[in-house]
Formats: structure tokens, sequence, C-alpha cells
């Protein structure tokens, strides 16, 4: 039963996310808001939607190695898996301002809130809203040097002239999906590590943070078969400042989190900071500003390598 509460839960949250992300889009277009606004700020929350309420469902439900370890797992899943198998489907060109903008914000990001976490073992309110202001900040950075570069961000333009009444019903669908979707993939998580002996943290870090990076992965994949530009690489990155500032950020708002298990401290935050610090080396040695295959084929073995860690490690 627990499996089926999992997989449940994984197409529920896909069904949502995506009802999610039409109806604001929708709704922004209604309030005029520009294209590249609604890509870069609507878009960007909407997708983190899955991750908040995984996360804040977790805390709630007195889990909270679950709802930091979707984070962090999340993370590491965005770079080393879906970032390694797009690079293997096809070489992703680097833009100038991942080295300039996005690397360097998610490192602080990744930095403040392990200092946040090692310092008193919990994630409080406050810390949780000094990460969300600096997102906030983050956002207001980037839309002001968007406006300078004129750059557009692929939106569906058809979603301009939907109904009110659709607008109503995608909300309605996304919010039912995302909520149901959530508890059952915690509930249906816990219950699997029960039943194999791990903790929650292992499940939290693996089958939780891999199941809500899908979506970006499958997206990604296909859109490299094409041949189309895949992914880029600061858009990731900017999902992984957004996992940070937003989902845990929001959550710790709401509920402070603590840190019940120790290899969330001991092990993997230095994973997370690991697979983001080695992308500086990875774009510059030896082709410059470029993922090849051979370095996303390095991203998925390392990614490997971590869930051998986690679950050979994880045992209770």
């Amino acid at each position: 039963m627990s499996i089926v509460l999992v997989v449940l839960g994984f197409v529920l949250l896909v069904v949502g996310g995506e009802f999610l992300v039409r109806s604001s889009v929708a709704l922004s277009f209604k309030f005029s808001i520009s294209k590249m606004v609604i890509g870069m700020t609507v878009v960007s929350f909407a997708t983190s939607a899955p991750e908040l309420l995984v996360s804040l469902q977790a805390a709630l439900s007195g889990s909270p190695a679950i709802a930091i370890n979707n984070v962090v797992g999340s993370n590491i899943a965005n770079i080393g898996l879906v970032l390694g198998i797009t690079a293997l489907v096809g070489s992703i060109a680097v833009d100038k301002s991942f080295y300039k903008l996005n690397w360097p914000v998610m490192m602080v990001f990744s930095i403040v809130l392990y200092y946040f976490l090692k310092n008193d073992d919990v994630l409080t309110a406050i810390e949780g809203g000094v990460l969300f202001i600096g997102l906030i900040v983050f956002l207001i950075v980037l839309l002001r040097i968007a406006k300078k570069d004129t750059v557009t961000e692929d939106v569906d333009d058809t979603l301009a002239v939907v109904s009110n009444f659709k607008i109503a019903l995608w909300l309605l669908i996304g919010a039912a999906a995302l909520y149901f979707g959530s508890e059952w993939l915690v509930d249906g998580s816990k219950e699997i590590a029960r039943s194999i002996g791990v903790s929650e943290a292992v499940i939290g870090v693996s089958l939780i943070a891999i199941g809500t990076s899908v979506p970006e992965l499958a997206a990604s994949v296909i859109a490299a078969a094409k041949q189309e530009k895949a992914i880029s690489l600061g858009n990731l990155i900017g999902s992984n400042i957004f996992n940070i500032g937003s989902v845990l950020g929001l959550t710790s708002i709401l509920k402070p989190i603590p840190v019940t298990e120790p290899q969330i401290l001991t092990n993997d935050i230095f994973w997370m900071l690991g697979f983001s610090a080695i992308l500086i080396p990875l774009i510059f040695l030896p082709e410059r500003l470029q993922i090849s295959r051979i370095k996303g084929f390095v991203l998925v073995i390392g990614y490997g390598a971590f869930m051998f860690m986690v679950f050979t490690q994880g045992k209770l």
C-alpha cells in the first residue's frame, strides 16, 4: 500500500504542478504582467510548489528530516541527475551569467543554509525569513539584468486568452492535487522507510528528492532529444536557489524545522555543497563554457556514488 501511495503522490504532484503553472501564468496575463516577469517569478514559484507542499507536509506531520532532505536531495539531483543526463543527450552551452551571478548566489544560499542548521540544529522562522528575503533580492537583481539585456522568457502565449472559469478550475485542480499528492507521498515514504529499515532522512534525500525532480528531468531530456535548447544551466541553478529560499524559507516561517538526523549535517549537505562547487572547474576544464557528454557522465557517476553512500550508510 505504501508504494501505491508514493506512486499516486508523485503523479498528483506532477499533475498539480502543471495545472498550477498554467493557471498562474494565465492569471498573470489577466493582470497584464510581462512575459519576462511571468517567466522569472510566477513560473519559478509555481514549479517549486511540489517541493514546498512536500516539505511543509513533512514538517507539520513531525518528519523534519524529510522536509530538509527533500530540498538538499533535490538540489543534488538537479545537478548530478538532471544536468548530467541532459548533457549525455547533448552538450550544453554555459552562459557567462552563470559564474557572474547565478553560481555565486547559489553557493551563498547553500553555505548560509548550512550555517543556520549547524548553528543551533534548527531552521528558525527568522532564519527562514532571511532566506526568503534573500530570494526576493535575487529576483529583483535578475529582473533588472533581464530588462537591460532585453531577455524574453519562454512563456506560452495561448494562456493569455484563457477564460476566468478555466483559470479557477485549474487552480482548484492544482491545489487539490498538490495537497493530496504531498500528503500521500510523505505518508507512503515514511512507511517505506520503516519497512526497509532506513531513516526518513535517507528517503527524503533519495526517493522523494528524485520524485520532485522528475518533471524537470523529463522536460530537459525531451527538449535535448529534439535538439532544442534543452535547459540553461542558469535555470537549474535558479531552481536550487528557489528550493532553499522559497521551499525551506517559507516552510520554516510557518513551522521551524529542527535537525533530527545527524547525517544531514555530517554527509548530505556536504554532498550538496560539493556538487555545487564542482560546477566551476567543470565548465572551464578542458573546454570553456561547455558541459560535454563526458562531463555529464562524470556528474551521473557522482550522483550514483552519492546514492550508494546514502543507502549503505543510512541503515537504522
